[in-house]
């Protein structure tokens, strides 16, 4: 065993084999007997691939680069494909990133357009396509640009003909709904196709605030007609709706302060912990009704777990296996359940489970240990007491290394992460980002502030007009706590964050002392011009339940922008961004820059082209980390052979 100071431990984890795992599978679902996903490419430019799983277990990437299976639909997208079995092949409907078009395609042949590109804003898109063979049709959800700006959009259900023939003539397209709601998700059909069940809002709530559950009936014609809320409403948040095998209509509601089940509108399991979550993508799933009348979902108090609730009983037994984390996409197929788990020691991998035995087993994207796994991270899953006494949940991933010990007088660097969102929380799964700190000697504390999703309304309610003041007091009480019990070293703390996080970070380093430096990654910081169009629809209103009216609290916008505050910035710092960044654009760092002015404070400002809100390519990821290391190295004095070093301008 080595003795070596925090930080200038030797590590196998370097910022390519952190990029190279980057992402996840995601939007797994049946296709006949087979399991198919969506699979991240971070060395393709960052696309995503549709893999088919093959009866002997073989995998097949169906489409090859450049097409790139991702809807941006609210931006943040959804379900991007569907497929049937069929006698010469499957059928294969999926959304392309680049022109956002929906393609038809049998494995062996070509994919073609089924809809028009329009050159009007943002164009047409279209996210969690349903086939409909018996009608030649696709339904799905549409959003259409009507103008330039980011919120001159409407959104709709519709039929897409299978034929082509609205490749080129958007009047082909047949819409099934008027554009009354400003959201809506995919429809549901009942097992007998008579009656069709999705989800709608408006601004300014969002999905986790408040949505309704409608019903229709389907004509012999294809056509919706009766539309009824039969659920949700303005305080009442219902995250996802489904049919059960006999015609029974599912859906999770948070009306009780947390997200449970309700079986035509009867509660089925109550528990204060969460049966689904925050709606950030269309087509996300927490539950899937089985053929015996079980039910597939993921559920939990923090954390999540797969299992199979009994709605005689209320019983729910969990899948047994090491995972501890499970991604919102589910899908059923008989009693046979596919997944998407992880644990500290695995990354996400699609998990098939069998309702009737119980066995549960890894069929795709297998974990494979890309080094030894004694320099992966161990977790601490801990409450905090922060500021009048209120929990604040985290995650604790100390220095771990199995060769390397520091000084016994040495107290390690620790570096807060802000979850993005901020309605969201931190999965407590392997991150070979976190790994890669953390098996250089530099704790990182993932916070789950007060906002974040997993522990109920009422704690997501905490940050309601208070972001920028809740979070960033969490983040401070964690990061103190730390230094106080002699965990971390006080002098050499830092804070870092994508998003939401990336705001989190850049209030705290502006209107706290507890921090050496930090990390803001395509952040939010300027809230006036973030509120009033520099952004895209679905967060358009966001901040009226984060801040406030802006017409009632002009002043607080004001008061709590970074950008206002850039003049009390007095540690380094590093900003990272996208170009093609249309959720937090570009002009929030350039404003946040031009008020810092000529002060002498250390710091780089990295841009991306090609990148979006989300760094995906490997070669910025990469270029992203390094420079985090080399910004952590120069402040907190640590010696790092091997690192670029980051020029810091003053």
């Amino acid at each position: 065993m080595r003795t070596l100071a925090y930080g200038s431990w030797p590590s196998p984890i370097d910022a390519a084999l952190a990029a190279a795992h980057d992402g996840h599978p995601e939007y797994v679902g049946f296709v006949g007997d087979e399991v198919w996903w969506t699979e991240p490419r971070p060395a393709e430019a960052g696309r995503r691939t549709l893999v088919r799983r093959h009866a002997d277990g073989s995998e097949e990437s169906l489409l090859p680069a450049p097409f790139n299976v991702r809807s941006r639909v609210i931006e943040y997208g959804g379900h991007p494909w569907a497929a049937l079995p069929g006698e010469n092949g499957p059928l294969v409907v999926f959304v392309n990133f680049s022109d956002q078009r929906l393609y038809r395609y049998e494995p062996g042949g070509e994919p073609r357009p089924l809809t028009p590109v329009s050159d009007v804003g943002g164009g047409l898109r279209w996210a969690e396509p349903q086939l409909r063979p018996e009608r030649g049709e696709v339904w799905c959800v549409l959003e259409e640009f009507t103008g330039a700006g980011p919120t001159d959009v409407r959104r709709v259900l519709a039929a897409v003909p299978l034929d082509g023939s609205a490749a080129r003539d958007r009047d082909a397209v047949r819409e099934l709904t008027d554009d009354r709601h400003r959201f809506v998700t995919g429809p549901k059909l009942s097992p007998d196709g008579r009656r069709a069940a999705w989800l709608a809002w408006d601004h300014p709530r969002m999905p986790w605030d408040g949505t309704e559950l409608l019903l229709a009936d389907v004509g012999p014609d294809g056509t919706l007609h009766g539309a009824r809320t039969v659920a949700g409403g303005p305080g009442e948040s219902v995250a996802q709706a489904d049919w059960t095998h006999d015609g029974r209509l599912l859906h999770a509601s948070d009306r009780s302060g947390w997200w449970n089940l309700y079986l035509d509108g009867e509660p089925l399991c109550p528990r204060e912990e969460e049966f689904a979550g925050a709606l950030w993508k269309l087509g996300m799933r927490w539950f899937a009704p089985l053929d015996s009348g079980l039910i597939a979902v993921v559920h939990g108090r923090g954390a999540t777990a797969l299992g199979i609730l009994d709605p005689e009983t209320g019983e729910v037994v969990d899948a047994a296996g090491p995972w501890t984390e499970f991604a919102a996409t589910l899908a059923a197929h008989g009693e046979r359940v596919v997944a998407v788990g992880a644990s500290p020691r695995s990354a996400y991998e699609v998990v098939e489970l069998d309702a009737r035995t119980g066995h549960a087993r890894v069929i795709g994207a297998e974990h494979d240990d890309a080094v030894d796994p004694a320099y992966y991270p161990e977790p601490q899953i801990r409450t905090f007491t922060g500021p009048d006494g209120r929990d604040i949940h985290a995650h604790i991933y100390p220095p771990h290394h199995p060769g390397c010990v520091a000084p016994a007088d040495e107290l390690p660097p620790y570096v807060v992460w802000a979850h993005g969102g901020p309605t969201g929380r931190a999965p407590l799964v392997l991150d070979l980002e976190i790994a890669y700190f953390t098996s250089r000697g530099i704790g990182v504390a993932e916070v789950d502030y007060g906002g974040s999703t997993g522990y109920g309304r009422a704690y997501r309610e905490r940050l309601r007009e208070q972001w920028g003041v809740i979070d960033v007091e969490d983040c401070a009480a964690v990061a103190l706590a730390l230094a106080d019990e002699g965990t971390a070293d006080r002098d050499r703390l830092a804070v870092r964050g994508g998003s939401a996080g990336g705001w989190t970070a850049a209030a705290s380093l502006t209107t706290t002392d507890v921090y050496a430096c930090g990390t803001i990654k395509y952040p939010i910081l300027d809230l006036t011009g973030w509120g009033t169009g520099e952004t895209h629809d679905f967060e358009s209103r966001y901040l009226e339940s984060l801040i406030g009216p802006l017409a009632d609290v002009p002043a607080r916008y004001t008061e709590r922008s970074p950008a206002t505050h850039a003049d009390r910035l007095d540690v380094p710092f590093l900003l990272l961004q996208g170009l093609d960044d249309v959720i937090c654009p570009p002009v929030q760092c350039e404003r946040f820059l031009a008020r810092l002015g000529d002060r002498p404070v250390p710091h780089a400002y990295l841009t991306f082209e090609g990148e979006g809100h989300g760094f995906r390519r490997a070669e910025t990821m990469v270029r992203a980390l390094e420079a985090e290391l080399s910004l952590y190295a120069q402040v907190f004095g640590l010696t790092l052979p091997g690192v670029p070093t980051l020029e810091l301008a003053k």
